[in-house]
């Protein structure tokens, strides 16, 4: 962070000078499921999104990004479109989806960094969760935090063009240190549940893969479309009458009924309902593991999602798959999953901290052996939990 300082007081000077720090997410449950407005368990990590910013009373956005080459430089009245695979980007969205409700008057200077791990942690959000917070502060907008979600969400689907739900976003927005969010994502009401006193010790591990690719290049918003093809076909098996396509969702379909008519469905359509039915059915579970202090069994129904991910789902690459395995078969991992999306990026774990050396000689030992392309590159982390996205002042960002 104080070099982050150097390179803004060089460039910006210091007047005016605020912090966001925006952490990263990750999903214990609930994996796949947003995009068909199901039910999802969030927690926000220590590692974060961290800008510099002040504001630019001339109405410029002027961002250096510390992880990306060049700097972002428009004014907020003729934001630029969006360019496929460009960091800038979601600066350029934020501007645009604040700018369908207020007038911006200011824009920012600012300095961002914090992108690693590379995917599966939902830096994307925290970047725009970011961009959000500073240019609604430097133009005196309040803003409530489920329309936080809202606007960081549109830059997402409507500007990027990515399918998702709303469980990056919330989670980013919404999370406590030490607590569970808990959010249903058709009605977005959630809940913050307390750690129990009963519940061990854990920390969260990431396994960074070091494949890297912009998701609406995967099967991401395919796999989106199928759900809803799952959800279309089991409405006309009971009703011979289909919402909207774009409106339709598997949360619309009665449980019971997909149990009593599954078999209607073909092949990967029946998969991917499966998926979700059996997914919203661990998170409700492993609410109550949670609540109970029950680390061992919320660390099962862990596995199972990563289980369902890889079969029903059907998404992951061999080298997330490989690191599945090896965590799967570590003593003092409790449980683990594909984060994000799936198609690239990192596994979670959820694990002993005493075993923390074990687990990553283990790792060291088999994944770049079996994957040596990627063996200067992939990472393990390990985190702790935080608040989610916030401003700070100056003086207790670098205090």
């Amino acid at each position: 962070m104080k070099e982050m300082l150097g390179i803004f007081r060089d460039k910006f000077g210091e007047k005016g000078l605020k912090v966001v720090k925006s952490p990263l997410r990750i999903c214990p449950l609930g994996a796949h499921v947003d995009h068909q407005h199901g039910l999802v368990t969030g927690m926000a990590l220590d590692a974060s999104v961290n800008m510099l910013y002040s504001p630019n009373d001339a109405g410029y956005v002027r961002v250096q990004s510390l992880d990306f080459p060049d700097e972002e430089y428009f004014s907020v009245d003729r934001p630029p479109e969006m360019i496929p695979g460009f960091w800038g980007n979601y600066i350029r969205g934020a501007v645009m989806s604040l700018d369908r409700s207020f007038k911006l008057k200011r824009g920012i200077n600012a300095v961002i960094q914090g992108r690693l791990p590379i995917g599966g942690l939902s830096s994307s959000a925290a970047v725009t969760t970011a961009y959000l917070l500073a240019l609604a502060d430097v133009n005196g907008i309040e803003i409530e935090k489920p329309e936080l979600i809202r606007y960081s969400h549109w830059v997402e689907k409507s500007f990027i063009g990515l399918n998702n739900g709303i469980l990056d976003q919330a989670a980013n927005i919404l999370s406590k240190k030490d607590q569970l969010l808990y959010l249903d994502c058709r009605t977005e009401e959630f809940t913050l549940i307390p750690r129990s006193q009963a519940l061990p010790p854990f920390e969260v591990l990431v396994v960074y893969s070091g494949i890297n690719k912009i998701l609406i290049s995967t099967d991401y918003n395919n796999r989106v479309a199928e759900c809803k093809v799952a959800a279309w076909i089991l409405q006309e098996t009971g009703s011979g009458k289909v919402s909207p396509f774009s409106e339709v969702r598997l949360r619309d379909i009665d449980e019971d009924f997909y149990r009593a008519h599954r078999e209607a469905l073909p092949g990967r359509f029946r998969r991917r309902a499966d998926h979700f039915f059996s997914e919203n059915a661990r998170v409700r579970k492993g609410i109550e593991r949670w609540k109970a202090g029950d680390l061992e069994g919320l660390g099962k129904l862990v596995f199972e999602s990563g289980e369902s991910s890889i079969h029903q789902y059907e998404s992951g690459a061999p080298e997330l798959i490989t690191i599945y395995e090896i965590l799967a078969g570590s003593p003092g991992v409790y449980g683990a999953r594909f984060s994000g999306a799936g198609y690239r990026g990192c596994c979670i774990g959820l694990v002993d901290p005493s075993r923390r050396e074990e687990i990553g000689e283990r790792i060291d030992s088999v994944y770049p052996a079996s994957h040596p392309d990627f063996r200067d590159v992939y990472r393990v982390y390990f985190a702790g939990l935080d608040d989610g996205a916030r401003i700070l002042r100056a003086e207790e960002a670098f205090a």
